[in-house]
């Protein structure tokens, strides 16, 4: 009986395909809309990710995420030196500036600034020039997607030559050498990232009195974190995190202060309607094609419960195959734009979450199709 469910479903050829269709669209935009919103989520946070060394996160205590960092004066560096329990800590500068291009044009841009001596804070993959050669004379490091990208375009959208080493620009007035470019996880913004000293941002921002966004600490014990957090709260009066606590700070701000985590589910939960509505009717038309045939099988002594059966077979099977073609189109999409700045971060959870709803779906389609079957009597098919 199972099997002739089967054979019902696959050769109503226009309908099969149509609910296909619907829940495949379904699946894609289930998984498509959250991958992008996580991948834009993992933007946020980038900059405590990309520095694995780094144990605690020092900084004002009204900052709430990474990207809106309070200054400081550089006597706060010293007070959280002399706490015990630190290993080390370093300035880390983080802001924003205007770039001018040798064409006149000026774009915004995210200037970092790490530590002279150690440069702890600095990019983990450096695709031309070294790290250490920030240390010449008004060296920067630029990410290497905006060399090519967003830095080599004229004012008009023209295509100029990309920036290398060697390459100069205007930094507020002050001559910028390019001695490297880096490769950088784009951030929130998705400005051309920038690197350079502590001591040349003072010369780059010098309208600034205090220039110090975070002191980032290295403990000698891991274990002593929680300790040492009170101990500089204390003395300083500062917040400190740990990278994971900062992490989920940032995060829960963009998830809960701004507004786009509402654009996204709302964006997911109109494809499920729509994705849902529409294979839901097909299906139950579907169902109402076939229910003369139902009916000769409830004459024949099949029970509703064997036919409720067959109908969430249907059902679910055009689940199964709807959910493989959207979730094989998700990947493929993110296959093909990896290599781009698009935000993108497909995992586990979003491929679950999604395998769930067109099961809901599924079964949601399967008992409004069920009720007219379960409602027939088998007489009124032979009387017509």
């Amino acid at each position: 009986m199972y099997r002739l469910a089967l054979i019902m479903l696959v050769n109503e050829r226009g309908k099969y395909l149509g609910i296909i269709a619907a829940l495949s669209f379904t699946a894609f935009m289930m998984a498509q809309q959250p991958a992008i919103f996580f991948g834009i989520l993992s933007r946020t946070t980038a900059v405590i990710t990309e520095l694995p060394v780094v144990d605690l996160w020092v900084m004002d205590a009204n900052v709430e995420n990474v990207d809106d960092p309070k200054p400081l004066p550089d006597t706060q560096l010293y007070l959280v030196k002399g706490v015990s329990g630190v290993a080390w800590a370093v300035p880390f500068y983080r802001g924003s500036i205007k770039a001018r291009l040798p064409d006149g044009n000026f774009i915004a841009c995210q200037l970092v600034g790490i530590d002279d001596v150690t440069l702890i804070g600095g990019p983990a993959k450096i695709s031309a020039g070294r790290l250490a050669d920030l240390r010449i004379s008004d060296g920067v490091l630029v990410d290497e997607a905006s060399a090519y990208g967003r830095l080599a375009q004229t004012a008009t959208g023209e295509q100029r030559p990309p920036f290398g080493v060697g390459s100069t620009l205007e930094l507020n007035d002050n001559r910028a050498s390019i001695v490297g470019l880096h490769q950088a996880t784009p951030s929130f913004q998705s400005q051309p990232i920038i690197y350079t000293t502590y001591s040349r941002v003072k010369i780059f921002q010098s309208s600034e009195r205090k220039l110090l966004s975070f002191v980032l600490v290295k403990l000698k014990k891991p274990e002593d974190a929680q300790r040492v957090v009170a101990e500089i709260r204390k003395r300083t009066g500062l917040a400190a995190y740990t990278s994971e606590e900062f992490r989920s700070l940032s995060t829960r701000y963009f998830l809960f202060r701004t507004g786009i985590f509402i654009n996204f589910a709302i964006s997911a939960a109109i494809a499920f309607l729509i994705g849902g509505g529409i294979a839901g009717q097909t299906f139950y038309n579907f169902t109402l094609d076939h229910l003369r045939y139902f009916g000769v099988l409830k004459a024949m002594g099949a029970s509703n419960r064997l036919l409720l059966g067959m109908i969430a077979l249907q059902s679910l099977t055009a689940g199964v195959i709807g959910f493989g073609l959207g979730i094989g189109a998700v990947t493929f999409f993110g296959t093909f734009i990896q290599d781009s700045r698009f935000a993108f971060e497909i995992n586990n959870w979003i491929v679950s979450a999604s395998g769930a709803a067109i099961i809901t779906v599924s079964l949601l389609a399967a008992l409004l199709s069920a009720r007219p079957v379960l409602r027939l009597e088998p007489a009124t098919v032979f009387r017509g």
